[in-house]
C-alpha cells in the first residue's frame, strides 16, 4: 500500500495494486507526488529524449501502411474508379463506410477538450492533449475519401460555385454540399483548439531543448510565449471562446453527416433516429479509439502517473453510456420498422438480420456495440487496462461494421428486383482503408515524437500543489524556468 499523497484536510489517497481503492472519494489525477518541475520532465522527456526503439518499429510499420495507401490511390487514379467495388446498386461502398467511419473517430476529442472544458471537469487534464491530436487526424484521413470518390479528383474544382463555361453550380440542397462546410468547420476550429492549447507546452520544448534546430522550431511555433499575466489572460479568453465555438460542432458534425443517410427516400434510412443515433455512436466509437492510443503510450512513455487508471475508468464509464445509447438505437430501428407496418421497412431487416448474405454484418455488429462493452459493468475489468484496451479495439471493430451493415445493406437491393446486385469490396478498397490506418499512426506517431502529448500547465494545476489552499509545498517544485 503506497500513500499518494495528503492534501491539506488529511485525506490520504493510495493506489491498491494500480487501482484506486478510496470509499467515498474520488482517485488522484496525477500519481507519485511529483513535484512541478518533475511533471514537466515526464512529459518533456518523450519529445527531448532519443525516441525508444518500440517508436521507430511502430512508425516503420505505420509508414509501410501509408506507402501502401499511396500506391494504391496512384492506381485508382490512373485506372479509374471501376477498381472499387462499387456498382450500380451500391454506388456509396467502403469510400463512404470509411468515411463516416473517420469522421465519427474524431468526435470524442472535441467532447473531452471543449464539453469537459466548459463543464471543468478537471480528469480532462491528462488524456486532452491525445484526444485532439487525434481528431486532427481522424479528419485527415476522412477527407480523402469524398475527393476521391468524385473520380476525376484533377476535376474537382467544378464542385466550387465559380463562373464557368460549363454553367455547373453545386447543388446547395444536397446533404453532400452540407457535409464540405459541416466537417471543413470541425477541422478548421479543431485545429486551432489544437494548437492554441499546445502554445505554452510549445514554449517549455523551446526552453528546454538543447538542439538549436529545435529552438528556432519551437520558438516558432510557441509565437513568442514568455509565461507573462497577459499572455496568460489573452490565451484562457481565446481558449474559453475556441471551446464555446467549437461545443455545437461535436453534434452538429455527426447530425449533418447522418443527414445524407436520412434525407433519402430508401428502406433503412429514412427516420429521424439517425441523427441522435450517428452522434452517441461517433462519441461511442471515438472514446474507444483515445483508449487504444491512450492504454499504450502511457505504458511505453511512463505517462502512468500523469494519464491515470481514473482517466482510463471515466472514459470506459462514458463508452459503456454511449453504447447502451447505440443499442436501444439498434432496437428502436427494429421497432419502428415492425411498427410502420411498411412492407419494405420490414423486408429489409429481415434481410439484414435473418437469412440475408450480410447478416453476418449484422450480427457482428450487434456482438461488438452492444455485448462486448458489458464487461464494462465490472469494476475489477473497467479498472484492467488491457481489458479496456481490447473491448475498445472490439468497439472500434463494431462501429465501422454499423457503417457497413447501414450503406451496403440497404442500397444493395432497392424497388426494383431486376437491378439487385451484391456488393463485395475489392482488393484496392481493402489495401486503402488499411492504408488510412498507416496515414493516422504516422501522423500520431510523428505527433508523439515532437509536440507535448500531455498539456503540461494543465496537468500541474490539478496536482495538490496545484490547488490555491495548499501549503508546504515540495521543494523542487518548479523547474529551471520557474514552470
Amino acid at each position: 500500500m503506497a500513500v499518494i499523497y495528503s492534501e491539506p484536510n488529511s485525506v490520504i489517497y493510495r493506489e491498491i495494486d494500480n487501482t484506486l481503492e478510496i470509499p467515498g472519494k474520488r482517485g488522484p489525477l496525477v500519481l507519485g507526488g511529483h513535484s512541478l518541475g518533475e511533471i514537466t520532465d515526464i512529459v518533456t522527456n518523450v519529445n527531448l529524449k532519443p525516441a525508444l526503439t518500440g517508436w521507430y518499429f511502430g512508425f516503420a510499420f505505420a509508414f509501410v501502411l501509408f506507402c501502401i495507401y499511396g500506391m494504391s490511390v496512384v492506381y485508382l487514379l490512373t485506372t479509374g474508379v471501376g477498381v472499387w467495388g462499387n456498382n450500380g446498386n451500391v454506388a456509396w461502398g467502403f469510400p463512404i463506410v470509411n468515411f463516416v467511419f473517420w469522421v465519427g473517430i474524431g468526435h470524442a476529442g472535441t467532447l473531452i477538450s471543449a464539453i469537459l472544458y466548459l463543464f471543468r471537469q478537471d480528469w480532462r487534464t491528462g488524456i486532452n492533449r491525445f484526444a485532439e491530436a487525434m481528431t486532427i487526424f481522424a479528419v485527415v484521413c476522412a477527407g480523402q475519401y469524398p475527393a476521391l470518390h468524385v473520380g476525376r479528383v484533377w476535376f474537382a474544382y467544378w464542385l466550387f460555385p465559380i463562373p464557368n463555361q460549363m454553367a455547373m453550380w453545386p447543388q446547395s440542397r444536397s446533404p453532400l454540399w452540407w457535409d464540405v462546410f459541416a466537417v471543413s468547420t470541425y477541422a478548421t476550429v479543431s485545429l486551432l483548439f489544437w494548437y492554441v492549447g499546445m502554445i505554452p507546452d510549445l514554449a517549455t520544448l523551446r526552453d528546454r531543448a538543447k538542439n538549436r534546430v529545435a529552438q528556432i522550431a519551437y520558438g516558432i511555433a510557441s509565437l513568442g510565449w514568455t509565461g507573462s499575466c497577459r499572455h496568460w489572460h489573452r490565451f484562457e479568453i481565446a481558449y474559453l471562446l475556441l471551446a464555446a465555438l467549437a461545443t455545437p460542432l461535436v453534434l452538429s458534425v455527426h447530425s449533418v453527416v447522418s443527414f445524407d443517410f436520412a434525407t433519402a427516400q430508401l428502406p433503412g434510412w429514412h427516420t429521424t433516429l439517425l441523427p441522435p443515433y450517428f452522434v452517441a455512436g461517433a462519441i461511442f466509437g471515438g472514446f474507444a479509439m483515445v483508449l487504444v492510443l491512450a492504454i499504450p503510450a502511457r505504458e511505453w512513455f511512463r505517462l502512468k502517473d500523469v494519464i491515470t487508471m481514473r482517466h482510463l475508468d471515466n472514459m470506459a464509464k462514458i463508452m459503456l453510456a454511449t453504447g447502451m445509447i447505440v443499442s436501444y438505437s439498434y432496437c428502436m430501428e427494429l421497432f419502428i420498422a415492425w411498427y410502420s407496418g411498411s412492407h419494405y421497412e420490414q423486408s429489409l431487416f429481415r434481410f439484414r438480420a435473418l437469412g440475408g448474405p450480410y447478416s453476418y454484418a449484422f450480427w457482428a455488429m450487434m456482438f461488438c456495440n452492444c455485448f462486448a462493452p458489458q464487461v464494462l459493468w465490472v469494476r475489477k475489468w473497467r479498472l484492467n487496462p488491457w481489458v479496456l484496451f481490447v473491448v475498445a479495439n472490439i468497439c472500434n471493430i463494431g462501429m465501422w461494421w454499423e457503417r457497413y451493415v447501414i450503406v451496403v445493406s440497404s442500397l444493395n437491393r432497392d424497388f426494383l428486383p431486376s437491378s439487385w446486385a451484391l456488393y463485395w469490396p475489392t482488393y484496392v478498397d481493402i489495401l486503402m482503408f488499411m492504408g488510412t490506418f498507416g496515414l493516422f499512426f504516422t501522423l500520431f506517431l510523428l505527433f508523439m515524437r515532437f509536440l507535448p502529448v500531455v498539456a503540461i500547465a494543465e496537468v500541474k494545476s490539478v496536482t495538490p500543489m496545484g490547488h490555491i489552499h495548499h501549503f508546504g509545498e515540495p521543494e523542487n517544485s518548479t523547474d529551471a524556468e520557474g514552470r
